[in-house]
């Protein structure tokens, strides 16, 4: 798929946040607008997925380690067809399937439950290592928060990646160094991130994550690593796409109320129409 019509996919997805989360009066618009193009590329273009058989055995699993930012993982899979659009509006509301946090038994797509953080990586991990136990083909993918990274299970997961020499593995880490109560280097700092990974034997790749050439060029560059787990340290502009929310960490956790919503939809919509003239 042409990088442009990536870019017009990402920008629908970044619609269907605001949407969803408005709607929920609730929810985690910041960190997944940053991540809107990792989600649409791994959905669009890198995974061996389809809608239609979304349990097919050899499929490509992803978990989504940072499990709140689940808004921006139901609208990738909204615009991918594994369920109605119309259903994001039902985001986070009684009787919803679509709840605050991805629920692998409720929702189409989703091929593990997340929340607690730090939980989604091991997670992958153990799918990781049962792919190679079992000689199956299918890849496995994680999208951490760099807030998330602070969390000592992230490291433990790391080791026993490395240890059993998980190359069919590719850790993301959303690096837009904000998390809920502010820059992360000034919470609890995870930098060097990368030199990190590195010492725990990972093949690091460091790109811009709002970029869908460099996203490609590294995961092209992750299906190479033989014998190492990939970690992609993806630096990306928190609430991206929305004016009032960009680089702002008061938007990791809330919602847009009817006049914001508008002004976020209409930045949207002009930079879709700036897409179309390109």
């Amino acid at each position: 798929m042409d990088k442009l019509k990536l870019m017009k996919i990402a920008n629908e997805v970044r619609k269907d946040i605001v949407t969803a989360v408005h709607s929920a009066k609730a929810g985690h618009p910041g960190g997944s607008l940053s991540a809107a193009e990792i989600f649409t590329y791994l959905y669009f273009e890198e995974m061996n997925i389809d809608p239609k058989e979304p349990d097919k055995e050899d499929r490509d699993r992803f978990v989504l380690s940072k499990g709140h930012t689940a808004p921006g993982l139901y609208s990738a899979l909204a615009e991918r067809g594994y369920f109605p659009k119309e259903d994001l509006v039902t985001l986070r509301h009684t009787g919803s399937y679509l709840q605050g946090h991805p629920d692998m038994k409720q929702v189409p797509g989703v091929d593990m439950s997340s929340g607690s953080l730090g939980q989604g990586i091991s997670a992958a991990v153990g799918m990781a290592i049962a792919a190679k136990l079992s000689g199956a083909s299918y890849r496995v993918y994680t999208l951490l928060g760099d807030g998330e990274i602070q969390e000592g299970q992230v490291w433990e997961a790391a080791m026993l990646a490395a240890h059993h020499k998980l190359d069919n593995l590719v850790v993301i880490v959303d690096n837009n160094n904000l998390q809920i109560d502010g820059a992360v280097d000034k919470v609890n700092s995870p930098y060097p991130i990368d030199k990190k990974f590195e010492a725990f034997n990972f093949h690091v790749i460091n790109i811009d994550g709002n970029d869908f050439e460099q996203i490609e060029s590294a995961m092209n560059e992750a299906r190479t690593v033989k014998g190492q787990p990939t970690a992609i340290i993806a630096k990306t502009l928190k609430g991206r796409g929305v004016s009032f929310m960009e680089n702002e960490a008061g938007w990791h956790g809330k919602a847009p109320n009817d006049e914001e919503y508008k002004i976020a939809m209409a930045d949207l919509e002009k930079a879709g129409e700036a897409l179309c003239q390109m």
